[in-house]
């Protein structure tokens, strides 16, 4: 078997969504993950989306992009975020989505530069992020899509770093909606052994971001790719390669010969 291909909608030449598809189709990539900006801006693209979509535009996820999040310090700007999350929830469940992906923070705070102690507690931090989780992923529920959580690796974010920090978050709020998101960049910074840390998140496992260990393409780092997809097949992963990385060289090379790699990596069935 095969796992399908995502690729992020800004790595794609093309003036809309349509040529967009049409050129990551004939790269090897089946879908397009999309980026879902503040002020509710992935609402304001829905006349868009809907053309897409009706053109044939496959769009699993979207990937938040914001520069504030749900595990803010400020409250203000944590309500914010989990009103955009809202809505991006709402426009990938009308696309027929899988659902929306965001970090606790990014860019926020790190354990490893000064001032080095975050101005909230740890258990300040896992309540806002649990209490953040709970409503979205009722809301989740409700639309019939999932949250999914990213760990980001240390010098990012300092909630949430590992596939376990994730999933214990999910087993927390002990809802069916909210899952794990896993991205290979970060997992390779703070996973001790990534193949033991897919196979634990796995009954929380939902989506998965790829790039290399130095964010650029697959192909491109040191990541073993065959031993990373044959992990994902033997746990019964049922989710997206989605492709969210910085391109070295001309894009569209760049970008066939990820796909080759993912491709290549995933070992497909042989008829009897």
């Amino acid at each position: 078997m095969t796992i399908p291909l995502a690729c992020q909608e800004q790595l794609l030449p093309g003036a809309d969504l349509i040529q967009k598809y049409a050129l990551a189709t004939s790269l090897g990539y089946d879908a397009i993950e999309l980026r879902g900006g503040g002020e509710l801006g992935l609402a304001r693209r829905l006349p868009e989306l809907r053309r897409a979509r009706a053109a044939g535009v496959v769009m699993p996820t979207v990937c938040v992009e914001m520069d504030h999040f749900i595990g803010d310090f400020d409250p203000e700007r944590s309500r914010d975020a989990v009103r955009n999350l809202r809505s991006q929830l709402s426009v990938i469940a009308e696309l027929g989505g899988l659902g929306a992906m965001t970090p606790a923070a990014w860019g926020m705070f790190s354990r490893r530069l000064p001032p080095f102690e975050p101005p909230r507690s740890a258990a300040g931090d896992r309540q806002v992020l649990v209490d953040a989780l709970g409503e979205l992923g009722e809301h989740a529920r409700a639309e019939g899509v999932l949250l999914l959580l990213e760990p980001l690796n240390r010098y990012e974010d300092h909630m949430v770093n590992r596939l376990d920090d994730a999933a214990a978050l999910c087993a927390a709020v002990g809802l069916p909606s909210v899952r794990v998101g896993a991205d290979t960049f970060h997992m390779n910074i703070e996973e001790d052994d990534v193949h033991r840390a897919l196979r634990a998140a796995a009954p929380y496992l939902a989506h998965v971001q790829v790039s290399d260990s130095n964010r650029l393409q697959p192909g491109a780092g040191h990541l073993d790719w065959p031993a990373l997809v044959r992990t994902l097949l033997e746990i019964d992963y049922q989710g997206w390669l989605a492709l969210e990385c910085r391109l070295r060289g001309d894009p569209v090379r760049a970008l066939h010969q990820a796909a080759t790699v993912l491709r290549h990596a995933s070992p497909r069935q042989v008829a009897a």
